[in-house]
């Protein structure tokens, strides 16, 4: 992964030990300060970045995580490929593109934006609120998975009609509907319509 002056400065390996921040913004995503991560997820929540990534291969199904037991927020819930926050100043392509590979072990072949959405889904379990301006990016894995176990629990390759037989009777992240139905247009773009999404 290469190294940007925003990952070297927040990248955990550089010893500090410092809290998480994220990139606050105002309701048009501009950047308006930080806020340390739990934080910005107590409630009500603060409007912060955040990214979500689709991947697909080539048959067209979509790459589904189960996140790991050991989250914090959100455990053993399925959702989308891969979903996280720029460190500040960095961009939304570059942090979505890296946490990628951090969770996965594996770099899309084709990554391309998708648009924003923005959304407020507060999870009755942990309490937690997902305040979000969320960046989409949709693509394409044609490389083999290694995820990081700290991060996944497992992972799923699905058609259209599977996810939404999965999606009746497995527990799901709060905000997987919205941001897939946000990039649906790019999906069925990339995937074509013989697809289904």
């Amino acid at each position: 992964m290469p190294i940007t002056p925003a990952t070297a400065a927040n990248s955990s390996s550089n010893g500090t030990g410092e809290a998480i921040l994220l990139e606050l913004v105002d309701e048009d995503g501009r950047t308006i300060g930080t806020a340390e991560k739990l934080s910005a997820h107590q409630a009500p929540g603060q409007l912060h970045r955040a990214f979500s990534v689709f991947l697909f291969d080539e048959q067209g199904r979509l790459l589904l995580q189960q996140r790991a037991l050991g989250k914090y927020h959100s455990p053993g819930v399925w959702s989308n490929t891969c979903c996280g926050h720029p460190y500040p100043g960095e961009a939304p392509f570059a942090a979505a593109a890296r946490r990628t590979y951090e969770e996965l072990g594996v770099s899309p072949s084709l990554l391309a934006e998708a648009g924003t959405v923005r959304y407020n889904h507060p999870d009755p379990d942990s309490g937690l609120v997902e305040q979000e301006f969320n960046h989409l990016f949709v693509g394409m894995v044609q490389s083999p998975l290694n995820p990081d176990p700290a991060e996944i629990g497992g992972t799923a390759f699905v058609t259209a009609a599977e996810l939404a037989e999965r999606h009746e009777k497995d527990p799901f992240s709060a905000w997987f509907m919205t941001v897939l139905d946000a990039a649906r247009p790019a999906v069925k773009e990339l995937t074509g319509p013989s697809a289904g999404w």
